[in-house]
């Protein structure tokens, strides 16, 4: 009897390990109040937000995300963006979270915008730098069927030495932030990545297109932009592009910033953030 206790036990054990390496992210807590969620983009992690966090718990109860492959979260396996997003929608209904807010960076924004077209809980969605068609941006006869994941680009990425992932990160680190420390920042993020799902999870993104199901939107859509690095006017005319079927929105854009507004005018951004938090509509 001593033993099939023991042996039931480790079952058990075995069985909530399973379960937790199943799971698609990591979330921290913080604070009380109505529910934001904060939502990562690709290959960052919780950490992005990490300047900003102890001021929204002042008034909001904070729910930080970190995705499978990303910092210390254990990969999963294929349909990585899909599976995200459908254990979201559970962790919503599980937590009981009512008239929500999603603040979301790039793809986090995508998956904010994936969510409000289909789950009516939430009640208004901050987007920082983020399109609903990421693919259709670097593609200019953009289809989501033509995007394999069995291309040359992704063998090539995959196999890829350290040294030259390195180097490659820290160029495209260069791309997407004006201030040093932040390059650093995501240099550290993508070169922490699983690589798998580096590759994999971004043709999950690209092939992700959302621009028809905006007309399902109907809450407060504010949209946070960069003005670099192709200025202003071509930022502007891109995103009215990609978002013309949602009903009604909000644009701004950040000057001198890129990708990553957190890191290059992070001012501006917060008093953006508690603007859109602040306004009833």
């Amino acid at each position: 009897m001593k033993n099939f206790k023991t042996i039931c036990c480790l079952f058990a054990f075995l069985a909530s390990v399973q379960l937790t390496a199943q799971n698609s992210f990591k979330v921290d807590v913080y604070g009380e109040g109505q529910p934001i969620l904060l939502l990562p983009g690709f290959s960052s992690t919780a950490n992005v937000y990490a300047e900003m966090i102890p001021t929204l718990a002042k008034n909001y109860q904070i729910h930080a995300f970190t995705f499978a492959g990303f910092g210390d979260v254990t990969p999963i396996q294929t349909q990585w963006l899909e599976t995200i997003k459908k254990d979201l929608e559970a962790y919503i209904i599980k937590n009981e979270l009512k008239n929500l807010t999603i603040l979301g960076h790039s793809m986090g924004g995508t998956l904010g915008l994936w969510l409000a077209s289909e789950d009516k809980n939430i009640n208004k969605l901050i987007l920082i730098d983020a399109l609903p068609a990421m693919g259709a941006l670097m593609f200019p006869d953009y289809d989501s069927d033509a995007i394999q994941y069995d291309s040359p680009y992704n063998k090539q990425l995959l196999s890829m030495s350290e040294t030259d992932f390195e180097a490659m990160a820290h160029q495209m680190a260069k791309n997407m932030s004006i201030d040093p420390e932040g390059q650093k920042k995501i240099a550290v993020d993508m070169l922490k990545a699983d690589r798998k799902t580096y590759v994999y999870g971004y043709t999950d993104l690209l092939k992700l297109d959302l621009r028809q199901k905006l007309s399902n939107i109907d809450i407060p859509v504010y949209i946070l932009a960069a003005n670099l690095p192709y200025g202003k006017e071509a930022a502007e005319k891109n995103y009215k592009n990609q978002y013309k079927n949602l009903k009604d929105y909000t644009l701004n854009f950040a000057e001198n910033s890129m990708h990553f507004i957190m890191y290059d005018q992070p001012e501006w951004l917060n008093d953006q953030i508690k603007i859109a938090l602040d306004t009833n509509e």
